[in-house]
């Protein structure tokens, strides 16, 4: 009988736990992204806690280093932004507090210059105690990659990002948010900020 309501209400939490898909937008940038919640293929997983996805950003030269610099004929063409992700959330008791840690593995190229590091991190995600009102989140990542995960022409990698998110229908929210990613080379001055902007997008649950 014990065994019967724990698989009840296993299957209680996997109908609520959701693969999201996310699109983040400013007047140059696109991101796209895709996080698939490993709970819902495979039972031995609990539901909501292991994700993986992958990411990528179409970034303008004008929220980079390259127009940063003040210099007016320095003209880096920037390559795509390519990441896939790994997960592990938990909850920190009823406190609407989650947190987690991941590991990236990512690529992107300025000249002719490759960028490959694993980054790993650490991700929160908060619930605002005002679900009455309208559901709320402010989530949040940091990842570093030091000279030991970066491969190819890549020195380190350092990303951080926050957003706040309003739920606006079920499973749909409205997210702004702010990201800064530095992908820094093994060259003399390689130091190099890929994108640092504010955005606005969608997040939908599926």
């Amino acid at each position: 009988m014990l065994k019967k309501l724990s698989l009840i209400a296993l299957s209680a939490v996997s109908a609520f736990a959701l693969h999201t898909g996310e699109i983040n937008i400013n007047d140059t940038d696109l991101e796209l992204g895709m996080k698939l919640d490993m709970g819902q293929f495979y039972s031995s997983v609990e539901p909501n806690t292991t994700f993986i996805g992958g990411k990528f950003i179409n970034a303008d030269e004008s929220h980079s280093d390259d127009a940063k610099s003040g210099d007016a004929n320095s003209t880096v063409e920037l390559d795509p932004y390519y990441e896939v992700n790994f997960l592990m959330m938990r909850p920190v008791g009823r406190s609407g507090m989650s947190l987690g840690m991941g590991v990236k593995l990512n690529y992107t190229s300025v000249g002719t210059k490759d960028f490959v590091t694993m980054p790993l991190g650490i991700e929160f995600a908060y619930t605002i105690p005002a679900r009455t009102l309208i559901p709320m989140y402010v989530t949040g990542a940091l990842y570093y990659a030091p000279q030991a995960l970066a491969f190819s022409d890549a020195e380190d990698y350092l990303e951080y990002r926050i957003s706040y998110d309003i739920e606006v229908i079920e499973n749909g929210r409205i997210t702004l948010g702010f990201r800064n990613i530095d992908t820094n080379y093994d060259v003399a001055n390689g130091d190099f900020n890929y994108n640092s902007s504010l955005y606005a997008g969608f997040k939908i649950g599926f």
